[in-house]
């Protein structure tokens, strides 16, 4: 993963549970703790990453019920939230630094932002003057203000810098957090879609037939590897039926056996979210983001499909860095115990805290699987 762009560490001050915390991170990384030990905030805070490349931190901050609501305690306890980003690219680290605090509204607005990189054999850090960002957030909750960090014109005097922060961009542009949750008769795996929405998959999995009917016309050999990959777990599955109309696609499976074909309607939730899973841990390169960050996506699935799933996130790991918040032991199973960091909750804050092999090499070695020394509470984050 020398040459791919990823997330190296991440240091949060204030945000929800996260009180202070170091997150160290590698190309493959699970998350494991009980229920509310801030496995999803750390999740939420990458999503507002997003949100805040995008233009839209106003937007995100309402979504998540105002900053009262964000801000570990409310704002009578914290009045700021402070962050760093270790980014690691192919010109060499960078960090990005900013702190969000609370303004009149409950919004929150910027209040510092600075990134650091390297030239010359040295560490350049460069401050961004935050202008009437302040103003635009009151004018405009809606749409919502962003970050300046990214904006071409404060970079004309460093052409170095600006390469960095194109690099960057593109990298925060493609962090989606995939959660496959909603396969009710609403949800867009129901709804017909554009057979040329294929660049991605989307984060609900809404678009899932034209990543699938792409696969079949282009990548045939892969396509059949996902089928085969879902037929181990559900026997009765053949391949997907996919066809175009007037430019819209709708997913449909056969059955081994049958001529029948199969709609989400007469399909699982479980099934769905197998499909969408294995789907996008089997796509090509290029159709993935830098990083796959998972929640929980053993939800309502087959212990063997758990299992399945967990091999292929350690496959797809060797191409892109994957971030995966899980309650599974069957999933812990499937990583190396350097690859997890477990959650707990004291006193109302997040506490981490990476596993090292040493420490629980002699449990490990009379065949305790670290499934195991989680469920008894050795490792900690109590399930």
């Amino acid at each position: 993963m020398t040459d791919k762009t990823y997330i190296e560490s991440i240091n949060i001050s204030g945000f929800k549970s996260l009180k202070d915390i170091n997150l160290s991170l590698g190309k493959s990384n699970l998350l494991i703790g009980s229920n509310g030990s801030g496995k999803s905030n750390i999740l939420c805070f990458i999503k507002m990453l997003k949100f805040m490349h995008d233009y839209r931190l106003g937007e995100f901050v309402e979504q998540q019920g105002g900053a009262n609501d964000l801000l570990f305690g409310g704002i009578r306890t914290t009045n700021k939230l402070k962050a760093e980003i270790g980014i690691r690219t192919k010109n060499g680290p960078i960090k990005y630094e900013f702190t969000l605090k609370k303004y009149p509204n409950d919004l929150l607005s910027y209040d510092e932002e600075k990134y650091t990189f390297p030239k010359d054999g040295n560490q350049v850090t460069i401050e961004i003057a935050l202008g009437n960002l302040v103003e635009l957030a009151i004018g405009d909750l809606a749409s919502g203000f962003g970050t300046k960090i990214f904006r071409e014109k404060h970079y004309t005097s460093e052409p170095f810098a600006k390469n960095i922060v194109t690099e960057i961009s593109q990298f925060l542009k493609k962090l989606v957090i995939y959660h496959f949750n909603d396969t009710s008769e609403k949800s867009n795996f129901n709804i017909r879609s554009d057979y040329q929405d294929n660049n991605f998959l989307h984060p609900d999995g809404g678009n899932l037939a034209a990543i699938l009917y792409r696969l079949e016309q282009e990548e045939r050999k892969r396509y059949d590897l996902i089928c085969n990959q879902i037929a181990r777990v559900l026997p009765v599955f053949d391949r997907f039926i996919i066809e175009e109309s007037y430019g819209k696609v709708l997913l449909r499976w056969k059955a081994k056996g049958l001529d029948k074909t199969f709609g989400v309607h007469l399909t699982s939730d479980g099934s769905l979210r197998f499909f969408a899973l294995v789907t996008l841990l089997n796509l090509p390169k290029e159709m993935l983001p830098n990083v796959i960050l998972l929640d929980e996506p053993e939800l309502g699935l087959h212990p063997k499909a758990v299992v399945l799933i967990g091999n292929m996130i350690n496959h797809v790991s060797h191409h892109v860095q994957t971030i995966v918040a899980t309650q599974s032991p069957l999933l812990i199973d499937q990583f190396e115990i350097e690859e997890i960091t477990v959650l707990d909750l004291v006193k109302g804050c997040t506490k981490c805290r990476k596993l090292i092999l040493e420490e629980y090499r002699h449990w490990l070695d009379d065949e305790f699987t670290i499934g195991d020394l989680w469920l008894k509470n050795v490792i900690g984050g109590r399930p």
